[in-house]
């Protein structure tokens, strides 16, 4: 974690907003972690992977110099489990004593499935517990920190919410599902909280990935098939978080952000 050396600073970290972001080991998470204590918010990153998740604190804590970032620090949790929940939003309240925005990014990131009529059902619920479930959970334990301090729900969701591929039923469904959710919660929890999701598409996350040899190089044709001429980065997801949880962004909720370059809005003809 990062350390404080005197009371004075110890004041002005307890002073900054808190952020808390789920499945921050690597790709989209740890960049949002990232840019959220460049935002100067003190952010608890929380992943089922604990070493990566420690390394992603001690990173950072080198890339922003101990004085100059926020504190940050880690917690093992596995969202799809309510009592590790219960317990990451303990760990929140006892150091920080509040929160000001929750980044619903945990998930199991592996869309492809077997046949439908072959998928097994404790696949199927593993992705949903994970993916959809351990957002509502996250949600349940942390509303009332976030109606304390008029928060934040960021949910990353993805375009599979919205168009498919052939044996992707779980993935799917988990991400249309958490689709819904966002705007239902919106509903349930305004005017105090705003709640909006993103749905990235193609991001290649080797640039926040620990282990870039099971990261594929993007060929350029890839980039060029997208009507911005590249493939998304974890840091173009980063970034509409960090506009979603700002004052400026304060007429916006219920709303889902579709971030893929514009090919959802590309016809192909083969």
């Amino acid at each position: 974690m990062f350390l404080y050396d005197n009371a004075v600073q110890k004041t002005a970290i307890a002073q900054k907003k808190v952020a808390l972001v789920t499945g921050a080991a690597q790709g989209i998470g740890r960049a949002v972690a990232r840019r959220m204590v460049g935002e100067g918010y003190a952010v608890v990153l929380s992943d089922i992977d604990a070493r990566h998740g420690e390394r992603t604190v001690e990173r950072l804590g080198k890339e922003l110099g101990l004085h100059a970032a926020p504190e940050a620090i880690f917690v093992r949790a596995d969202v799809s489990d309510e009592e590790d929940v219960q317990r990451l939003v303990e760990n929140v309240r006892e150091k920080f004593g509040r929160l000001d925005l929750l980044v619903n990014n945990a998930g199991i990131a592996a869309p492809e499935n077997d046949a439908i009529e072959t998928l097994d059902l404790a696949r199927w619920n593993r992705i949903l517990a994970t993916d959809l479930t351990g957002a509502f959970l996250c949600v349940k334990h942390c509303v009332a920190l976030l109606r304390e301090s008029d928060g934040n729900v960021v949910n990353i969701s993805s375009t599979r919410a919205h168009m498919s591929e052939p044996n992707t039923e779980a993935y799917t469904a988990a991400k249309g599902g958490l689709t819904a959710f966002t705007r239902a919660l919106a509903m349930s929890l305004g005017p105090e909280i705003r709640v909006n999701s993103i749905s990235p598409g193609w991001i290649d996350v080797s640039s926040e990935h620990f282990e870039k040899a099971e990261v594929a190089d993007v060929a350029r044709e890839s980039h060029d098939f997208h009507p911005v001429g590249r493939v998304g980065t974890p840091a173009d997801v980063a970034a509409l978080v960090a506009f979603l949880a700002s004052d400026d962004a304060s007429f916006v909720t219920g709303a889902d952000y579709v971030m893929d370059g514009g090919m959802s809005r590309k016809m192909v003809y083969l």
